[in-house]
């Protein structure tokens, strides 16, 4: 199986300025995401997405030689992912000649995963007829119980409900929090959809330790600590 793993980072961020390059651990938080897929061993080509000559910078210094320069108008803050990661798989095969049976992408800013959680799902995709994995964590809030919206009027409802009243927690269907960390997909599930959801996704499900994502300044301290206590 030939398989392509894109790193997408841009250089702006909102949550944690200069989040994707800003040191955790001693490290810049790219270099976990490239160190892990590097780990795997899985992969044809490694490839890096950005806006920022410091970002791609990082990823030659860990050894990447695909670096794409990703245009302005997927670098801004309404720029969608799945069309920043189909211009980065787009560029790689354009310079490798090459097309792939198995496309995956990985997050910057979940660093806690492990490389036996990129195995298994890319695993999950080329075992079964899946279009897609997408990865979670088991939810912490369900919208069966404890997971709320407000309606047209203000009155705050349950956000989904069942024929027969949830009285517990563990009695409501089982729910999921995607954790943003690894997506895999099949050439044509990547390139011709405009949604990661299809009528085949299916679902590897990582424990809520390996599932944080740096999107705010608590996150980022959350898993400053969680690598502190490991190291």
């Amino acid at each position: 199986m030939s398989r392509l793993c894109t790193i997408c980072a841009r250089a702006g961020s909102k949550g944690v300025k200069n989040k994707n390059i800003r040191l955790l651990n001693g490290k810049p938080l790219i270099s976990y995401t490239i160190q892990q897929a590097l780990e795997t061993k899985l992969f044809d080509f490694i490839a890096v997405s950005s806006d920022s000559d410091e970002i791609l910078n990082i990823a030659k210094a860990e050894g990447l030689k695909h670096l794409i320069k990703r245009p302005a108008k997927l670098a801004s803050d309404h720029a969608a992912k799945l069309p920043v990661i189909q211009h980065c798989a787009s560029q790689v095969e354009i310079l490798t000649n090459s097309r792939f049976d198995t496309y995956v992408d990985l997050d910057a800013t979940s660093p806690l995963r492990e490389p036996q959680d990129i195995i298994n799902a890319v695993n999950l995709l080329e075992s079964t007829s899946a279009s897609n994995v997408i990865t979670a964590a088991p939810s912490r809030r369900s919208p069966y119980f404890n997971l709320v919206e407000l309606d047209e009027n203000g009155i705050a409802r349950l956000s989904k409900s069942t024929n027969n009243a949830v009285t517990r927690r563990q009695d409501s269907p089982e729910c999921f929090d995607m954790n943003a960390s690894i997506y895999v997909w099949n050439r044509e599930s990547l390139m011709n959809n405009l949604s990661i959801f299809n009528d085949n996704t299916r679902l590897y499900v990582m424990p809520e330790d390996r599932s944080q994502d740096i999107d705010s300044e608590l996150d980022f301290l959350i898993v400053d600590t969680i690598m502190k206590s490991k190291s």
